[in-house]
């Protein structure tokens, strides 16, 4: 809709008469006007809202932060002029580091108000959840000072130890999981499918589970009457229930909660009619960005809080009573109307939805807010955007429709009817901004091309364009610019590190390797799976963790870990009748013995340093492991023992209260000039550099495909978890049936393919003034063996933009000739 139809009723005719007699509160509007004037009309549209629900649908790049930070502001201008009663803005946002920033906007546009900075608060989900639940811990059931918070995770040992209890409560169900498809009764076999079926397919099956049906406020007992409803061999959403259940009690006799507990605890207090009044007379309006990554339950919670407190609508009710019937929470609590008491304005683009494979976030919830806002001429758009040159954003315009023109022929048997809850993308174009725009440099001249596109022979043969190109980009002063390669997973990233060290030194550019720190903060866990390797080398369980973190750190051969871990003595001390091993087993045997001798030679407050030097840690991942040393040091001196240590270890990775060795700050180390940052894309989001590299663009990561990894593959030709996932969706989104395992795991496909392109869009769009693409004809099949090469597809988006825009493709052999 256009922005004369949505812009609020601000007379401009009487605003100018109120002007004209300068009074103090007249000043007020003055400057209110003068923000709003500075904004874009998109920005606009959100800096106009009076009451009631709004949805901002925002392109990349257009804004989101400063104009809600504007139109926060303003809004708390608006409420110290209307009444005497302080109530407050809530500000809900998805990092720790966006509420930051946007409180110091919010904090800068008041000043400019001459306003006190107060009114508002600012804060992520889940810290508006706790405090909540703390301010009412009768109601929320949370006592903070006794529960420890936790973040489930595939190897969490409550998900293993749920597992477990699993396992002896359902024997007959474990052997149906453990016979597959069909089983000979080999010992050797069985044992394998054990390891797997214990060590990654229930624990997957659990983790996958817990978070989708706890966050859409799904019971184990809802999850299992949802099972009835669907045939297939091993009844996987039964045995999910099962898996979830256990969880459930382990997490409540030990008083640890989850992120999800924090949302439900917050709902558990707004069922009482009396707190939840005390907290929406507390609250004006609820403000919320990147509102496409909520789960079902935070929308809720948003939703309930930004209702007047003295709404009695019948839908507010069905909420709370499904909040307290553990029911699932499909519907929206408001079905938004132009006379709605629900203040609260959603802001977020679903275009850049890129978490919803491995969390519960869905944009289709987002989309639907947008649609219902629509409806009733309560939908704005900010579509202009000033961050990138006009290639780049037409680049990115037309790798969004090619996008979904191939997705709507190949799902809709070319029936050219778009559905916005089934295409991977938002129908939404990103304009360039006006003439006169605020935004400095906005929609800046490109450099070179602004678009450059290469197929080059192969992987090395991208590192050497790439160098050559960087080292042009960064010229005689490397400290004016900044620069990205984006790739789609870590090992891309360390493999370029590794090859582009040399270049960088030489040429003094900083290369900073975003992954190198996040695998510090997994040293804890990976020095944890080691000693409890070195206590019990004869469990399985605890041999494969070992040898995962030695693959993951390549210090061995990729290999199946389950076969070795099946027979630990065979494995580490074959007899003289065993059969030869391969060299790769024998080299993993061999590095595994070596840990057992340092483990009885070693005094004990030795081991650690020594595991992390024999894992081939870098210096700060060092400086982390002598922290964590030091720590565990301490808390066993009371009890130096090898029991001891490794229960000091457990409660620092379960609780996740260690931090790595950080000495620099934030986002704003990935950004800095003179500096060439290795990122993934998904870390890539909220982020932008004036170049921007974009290696490896390969069909089978972009957008990838869905397989069975070889070792599950006894159970079918699908994965427990993701068939799951699938299911509970089909529910959560109303379908009139649950799709049954072949069906559930082609949704599980779209899904996945549809994220995989929003993540590429995203990608494309952090470029300011250079896109450069490639994708190289020969490639690895896998990251784990990058020096196996063979001939590998592009991703069909990349050919197509060459087709767009023949004049942005490099040409290889003419770049040779000039050489």
């Amino acid at each position: 809709m256009s922005d004369s139809k949505f812009t609020a009723p601000v007379a401009q005719e009487l605003l100018d008469s109120e002007l004209s007699e300068r009074s103090p509160i007249l000043s007020l509007q003055d400057k209110i006007l003068a923000i709003r004037n500075s904004l874009r009309p998109g920005q606009q549209q959100m800096a106009d809202w009076q009451s009631g629900p709004l949805a901002i649908s925002a392109v990349p790049g257009a804004g989101k932060s400063t104009g809600m930070a504007a139109a926060a502001a303003i809004a708390i201008a608006r409420q110290y002029e209307r009444s005497s009663f302080r109530r407050h803005l809530v500000v809900v946002t998805f990092t720790r580091s966006a509420a930051a920033n946007i409180k110091a906007k919010i904090r800068k546009d008041l000043k400019k108000l001459s306003l006190p900075q107060t009114g508002f608060f600012v804060y992520t989900l889940h810290g508006l959840a706790l405090n909540i639940a703390n301010r009412h811990s009768d109601l929320s059931g949370l006592q903070l000072e006794n529960v420890t918070l936790i973040t489930p995770t595939q190897s969490h040992r409550f998900i293993r130890n749920a597992v477990e209890q699993w396992i002896v409560n359902n024997p007959e169900r474990y052997l149906r999981l453990l016979e597959g498809h069909q089983f000979d009764g080999e010992e050797t076999e069985r044992l394998r499918r054990q390891s797997v079926l214990r060590t990654e397919v229930l624990p997957e099956l659990a983790n996958t589970v817990i978070h989708e049906a706890k966050s859409s406020g799904i019971s184990p007992e809802l999850l299992r009457e949802w099972s009835k409803q669907t045939t297939d061999e091993y009844a996987i959403l039964s045995v999910a229930a099962g898996l979830y259940e256990q969880y459930q009690n382990l997490m409540r006799s030990r008083d640890f909660i989850d992120y999800d507990d924090m949302i439900l605890a917050a709902l558990r207090v707004l069922e009482n009619d009396s707190a939840r009044r005390i907290e929406q007379n507390q609250v004006f309006a609820v403000f919320e960005d990147e509102a496409q990554d909520s789960s079902p339950l935070q929308t809720q919670l948003l939703e309930i809080l930004a209702s007047d407190a003295g709404d009695n609508s019948s839908l507010l009710t069905d909420a709370i009573n499904r909040v307290s019937t553990a029911d699932s929470c499909t519907d929206a609590i408001y079905r938004v109307s132009p006379n709605s008491s629900l203040n609260l304005v959603r802001v977020g683009d679903p275009n850049q939805a890129i978490n919803s494979t491995f969390t519960p976030a869905d944009p289709i919830y987002f989309r639907q807010f947008c649609e219902e806002c629509e409806r009733i001429e309560r939908l704005a758009t900010m579509d202009q955007a000033g961050r990138s040159t006009r290639i780049i954003i037409e680049a990115a315009n037309f790798a969004l429709k090619w996008i979904n023109n191939q997705w709507l022929a190949t799902t809709n048997n070319k029936q050219q009817t778009p559905d916005n809850r089934q295409v991977p993308f938002r129908l939404q174009t990103i304009r360039p901004v006006e003439v006169g725009d605020p935004q400095t440099n906005a929609n800046p001249v490109p450099v070179g091309r602004g678009l450059e596109l290469y197929t080059p022979r192969d992987i090395h043969h991208t590192v050497e364009l790439l160098s050559q190109r960087v080292i042009e980009l960064f010229g005689e002063d490397p400290t004016q610019n900044s620069a990205a390669i984006l790739v789609r997973e870590n090992r891309q990233g360390r493999w370029l590190g590794e090859a582009l060290a040399s270049v960088c030194k030489e040429h003094k550019i900083i290369l900073y390797d975003v992954g190198e720190r996040d695998r510090r903060s997994h040293v804890p866990q990976e020095i944890l799976a080691l000693l409890q390797f070195c206590d019990r080398p004869h469990s399985p369980d605890y041999l494969k963790a070992a040898l995962e973190a030695l693959v993951q750190r390549q210090l061995i051969p990729t290999q199946d870990l389950n076969a070795l871990a099946s027979l630990p003595e065979e494995f580490l001390y074959p007899g003289p009748l065993a059969e030869p091993q391969p060299e790769t087993v024998q080299k993993a045997a061999r590095l595994c013995r070596s840990l057992l001798r340092a483990r009885l030679e070693l005094p004990l407050y030795q081991l650690i340093s020594f595991l992390a030097l024999t894992l081939n840690y870098d210096q700060a991942e060092l400086a982390t492991a002598d922290k964590l040393a030091e720590r565990v040091n301490q808390q066993i001196a009371g009890n130096s023992s090898m029991g001891g240590m490794l229960s000091a270890l457990s409660e620092i990775v379960s609780s996740e209260r260690f931090e790595p060795v950080e000495t620099e700050d934030s986002e704003e180390r990935y950004t800095r000039r003179g500096q060439l940052t290795i990122i993934t894309m998904h870390k890539a989001k909220g982020l932008d550099w004036d170049y921007v590299f974009l290696p490896f663009l390969h069909e089978n990561l972009i957008p990838g495909r869905f397989w069975v990894p070889p070792q599950s593959q006894f159970l079918g030709d699908f994965t427990l978890s993701e068939v799951a996932r699938a299911q509970i969706r089909a529910t959560l989104h109303e379908e009139s049936t649950i799709p049954d395992v072949s069906q559930a795991w082609e949704v599980a496909k779209n899904l996945k393919t549809s994220e995989e392109y929003r993540l590429l869009y995203v990608a494309m769009t952090r470029a300011k003034l250079l896109l450069w693409m490639s994708a190289a004809q020969k490639a690895p099949f896998t990251w784990s063996k990058p020096d196996n090469l063979q001939e590998q597809a592009p991703c069909p988006v990349f050919p197509a933009l060459k087709r767009q825009f023949p004049e942005y493709v490099v040409n290889l052999a003419a770049m040779t000739k000039q050489a």
